[in-house]
């Protein structure tokens, strides 16, 4: 499977199919699992104790053996029981921590691999579908193993005790418990096949909802905006409803749960054989009480794997999920073997084409080529691909024709943690942690000193507002740093930038949101961090274009015209056309506020 990013990881595990997933966890733990097993053992054959010592009891009263003979089988049922009780705390003990590290296990993998898919993957993945399997999902496999498996064994247990002990009470009373255990398992194969499909709808459309939810409060500016909340409201409740209605039909499939009636058939059917065996002289009144308790013995089982079945189920559909998403795979690689040398900073396009959808190109047979250390401003219309190409540079895009390189050398042919470390992106749409400011800044350089964090700030002059928060440079800004005006989100971001000093810096119009006065300093800030680095700026300030040394034009999708400013206005039209159009944006755009 390609991958981007691939975790390292302390186990490899099976993903050729959702059980062989299931089981190459629970081979992780395997003392664990053995301590599991044979604590539900001990349980299914202490419990079967109890009707044996009640049935000596029974004989012991008809002989007239006396209270002595009554005590001592009661004693003997108080220490089977104090014994079976302390081996199941053992075992439910080992059951949790067992679906707990399994839970832990298999939520560090997807993570991992979500990680490592390319922005292909998630640019088609809805984000409340993704957090329904991260969360949700994972939290089905850890009810899987506990109670689902966990009780699975044990009535397991409690219907293997009966069939094995009911021959030693005479050799024909093993006819009973053995043809409810073949009643029960072509029972239950019909109860899971029916389940499954419907486990699968359930969390397919609990996933269907939460992406809703998630889209729906993820903008909910723009709905409170356009007054939509009812409308949102209604959308919602369908979404909800569908889930309602899956798991209703889950519900009608085990109120038909079979194995009730069959229970009921093995009991009285149990009774008759004994009866009958007692009346030919077979058996004695002890046996026939020890045989019924055995036979009650089913009554866990029952009782309990309508609901361990259907965990089961759901726990199986959701590995599905969860595999599913783990088994996709990117269009990209991380290319370990790859070149991992120092970036110069010379960029050159060789007829580049590239689509987000196949057939639909948004970039057609693109070629320039950037020196190291120059300032490139790309200009063009809205649309027009000038962000889609900043990112081939880094490999979030690969191209479908053509070649991006960089020094010389094919981005697909570095590696990829070592090609994305020396290159910086400030996009318009800044994202910020819902962190401390300083960890922010130091994001892209976790060993970065107060004072280095500081310097950086100061030349992107955010260090003045940092320092009028109580907390200074500790503050905690809100999710996405919506505490925070866009102007001082974008200073952050390029404080990250400057702190890990990048080879190649990329700014998508990262100045937009800031007023006249900060762009001044900041554009400072800019041209003295770009000494040295090749700078590429996608702006319409009229200011950052004139100042740059090379200029691209692009024009739907197409390479138009590129070079310095003057000769851009003195040989092409689309240039002067775009230049002019900025020109009178920024003439009556008044300054926006910081």
């Amino acid at each position: 499977m390609a991958s981007e990013f691939t975790a390292r990881t302390r186990y490899a595990t099976d993903h050729s199919s959702p059980l062989k997933f299931i089981l190459s966890h629970i081979r992780r733990h395997p003392a664990v699992a053995v301590l599991m097993v044979f604590g539900a053992f001990s349980n299914a054959a202490l419990a079967a104790a109890v009707p044996y010592f009640i049935g000596q009891a029974f004989n012991a009263i008809i002989a007239g053996q006396g209270m002595e003979a009554i005590v001592r089988f009661s004693l003997a049922i108080i220490g089977s029981q104090l014994l079976r009780a302390a081996l199941q705390v053992m075992r439910n003990f080992s059951s949790e921590i067992f679906a707990q590290r399994i839970e832990r296990d298999v939520r560090d993998e997807l993570y991992a691999s979500l990680l490592g898919k390319s922005m292909t993957f998630h640019d088609m993945q809805p984000v409340g579908e993704i957090m329904a399997r991260v969360t949700n999902d994972v939290r089905e496999m850890n009810l899987m193993m506990n109670p689902g498996m966990n009780l699975i064994i044990g009535s397991g247990m409690f219907l293997v005790v009966p069939l094995l002990a009911a021959p030693n009470l005479h050799p024909a009373l093993i006819l009973t418990p053995a043809l409810f255990l073949v009643a029960y398992f072509v029972a239950q194969y019909r109860f899971i096949t029916t389940l499954h499909p419907v486990a699968e709808a359930v969390r397919a459309s609990f996933g269907r909802m939460n992406a809703r939810l998630e889209e729906t409060i993820e903008g909910l500016q723009v709905v409170k905006g356009a007054a939509r909340e009812q409308e949102e409201i209604k959308a919602f409740e369908q979404r909800v409803n569908e889930v309602r209605d899956y798991f209703l039909r889950q519900g009608y499939i085990e109120a038909r749960y079979i194995p009730w009636l069959l229970l009921g058939l093995a009991t009285v059917g149990g009774l008759i054989h004994a009866i009958l065996l007692y009346r030919a002289g077979a058996i004695n009144t002890g046996e026939i009480v020890a045989f019924m308790g055995l036979l009650f013995m089913f009554q866990f089982p029952v009782f309990s794997s309508m609901r361990s079945l259907s965990q089961m189920a759901l726990g199986y559909a959701s590995a599905e999920r969860i595999l599913n998403i783990i088994n996709t795979e990117t269009d990209l690689d991380q290319n370990r073997e790859g070149f991992a040398g120092t970036i110069r900073g010379a960029i050159t396009f060789q007829q580049v084409t590239f689509g987000y959808e196949p057939g639909n190109p948004v970039l057609k047979d693109v070629s320039f080529t950037i020196q190291p250390g120059q300032t490139v401003a790309i200009v063009g219309q809205t649309g027009s691909g000038k962000s889609t190409l900043t990112k081939l540079i880094n490999r979030i895009y690969d191209v479908d024709a053509g070649q991006v390189l960089v020094d010389g050398i094919d981005v697909r042919q570095w590696n990829l943690e070592a090609l994305r470390s020396q290159i910086s992106i400030i996009e318009q749409d800044i994202f910020l942690f819902s962190r401390s400011i300083a960890d922010n800044i130091r994001f892209g350089r976790q060993d970065a000193s107060q004072a280095e964090i500081e310097a950086a700030a100061r030349q992107a002059q955010a260090h003045d507002f940092i320092m009028d928060f109580p907390e200074g440079y500790q503050t905690v800004i809100g999710q996405r740093g919506v505490t925070l005006s866009g102007g001082q989100r974008q200073r952050i971001a390029i404080a990250r930038a400057f702190l890990t000093d990048p080879p190649i810096l990329i700014l998508d119009d990262s100045t937009s949101a800031i007023d006249s006065a900060t762009e001044d300093h900041i554009q400072q800030a800019i041209w003295a961090a770009a000494r040295g680095r090749t700078t590429l700026l996608i702006t319409h300030r009229l200011s950052q274009i004139r100042w740059a040394d090379h200029i691209i034009v692009l024009r739907q999708g197409r390479l138009v015209a590129q070079g310095t400013h003057e000769a851009l206005m003195a040989s092409s039209d689309a240039y002067r056309r775009i230049f002019a159009r900025y020109e009178l944006v920024e003439d009556e755009t008044p300054a926006l506020g910081s």
